[in-house]
């Protein structure tokens, strides 16, 4: 099978197509003939992202296709079942999935929007509910809301009945929000949001933040919290990896500081946030109210074009790619 691997160098990736053996299921696992798979930008980043400069690795974390065949031990899945989750060297034709990442893919969705659910909606799932604890009602603040955590953060906090702020440096991005629920767009990319956040909150700040941008609104993002607030850091696409905590803040408001990754947890970590998408997010997808965001499809063949689109930050939501052409 086709199968692309990143080459990681001191600080950059080369993306190589190489023939693979199709893989074997093991026990609890589907194999899946991959037909979409989307990217995800902390991937590509060399050093302190998900890849080691001087690796070689296969490389895609999520996708959706048809199950294949199933390992020993696996229910509730058959062959030729639709299927989204997240799984590794998910850029290939074949991939094996953890069945209990396996979600079986709502009507709805084509498999290029089902590629672009899993990873970004179970972060929102961590993020917004299992840590941030977001309730009807609240404020929200998405820093860097056009990214692809960003965009499955709005969706699934207005499925919740939340109000949204949102900050971008592209007006034009934000606009194409506001027909998926944001109630405040800020344009900017600096940390000068404080006031605006405050006049929209009537002076109480935000209950929780998203943070996709990094170290340099951390401060910013404190200022902008209410009381017992909760504070959820996800990215750091500046590439600044430390801010200053003020402490008095910290203590005077009683607030909550915590971090969402896929790093440094086990495969039994990961698989226990499905149950809360599906019982959270998933009926929303599949009844059409939350819409997968995908700003464009690329062919298998084009994978360094799609990620030279990511890089250039032209796009608003999931960069995804198609497999039908690798077939």
């Amino acid at each position: 099978m086709k199968s692309y691997t990143l080459r990681a160098a001191a600080d950059s990736g080369t993306l190589e197509l190489v023939d693979a053996p199709v893989p074997e299921p093991g026990p609890q696992q589907l194999l899946v003939k991959m037909r979409a798979a989307a990217l995800n930008r902390g991937e590509f980043i060399i050093g302190h992202g998900l890849t080691k400069a001087g690796t070689v690795k296969p490389i895609g974390m999520e996708g959706a296709g048809e199950v294949v065949k199933a390992g020993d031990g696996v229910t509730g899945f058959a062959p030729g079942q639709r299927v989204m989750g997240r799984c590794a060297a998910a850029f290939s034709e074949y991939a094996v999935m953890d069945v209990r990442e396996a979600v079986a893919m709502p009507a709805i969705l084509s498999f290029e929007q089902a590629a672009a659910v899993p990873l970004t909606f179970l972060v929102a799932q961590d993020i917004l509910f299992s840590q941030g604890r977001l309730a009807a009602g609240e404020w929200l603040l998405v820093l860097g809301v056009t990214s692809g955590v960003g965009v499955s953060a709005l969706q699934a906090a207005k499925e919740r009945g939340a109000r949204v702020i949102g900050t971008s440096g592209s007006q034009e991005k934000l606009d194409r929000l506001k027909a998926h629920g944001l109630d405040v767009p800020l344009c900017t990319r600096g940390a000068d949001f404080h006031a605006a956040v405050l006049e929209a909150t009537g002076g109480k700040g935000v209950n929780l933040v998203v943070n996709t941008v990094g170290g340099t609104v951390f401060a910013e993002a404190i200022r902008s919290m209410a009381f017992e607030g909760r504070y959820g850091q996800v990215g750091y696409v500046d590439g600044v990896l430390k801010a200053e905590i003020d402490l008095q803040a910290l203590h005077a408001k009683r607030l909550t500081l915590f971090g969402v990754s896929n790093k440094l947890r086990t495969a039994d970590q990961r698989a226990s946030g499905v149950p809360g998408f599906v019982a959270n997010i998933l009926p929303g997808i599949a009844a059409g109210r939350i819409q997968p965001m995908v700003d464009r499809v690329f062919p298998f063949a084009e994978l360094a074009a799609a990620r030279e689109h990511m890089e250039a930050n032209r796009h608003v939501g999931k960069i995804v790619i198609a497999m039908s052409e690798a077939a």
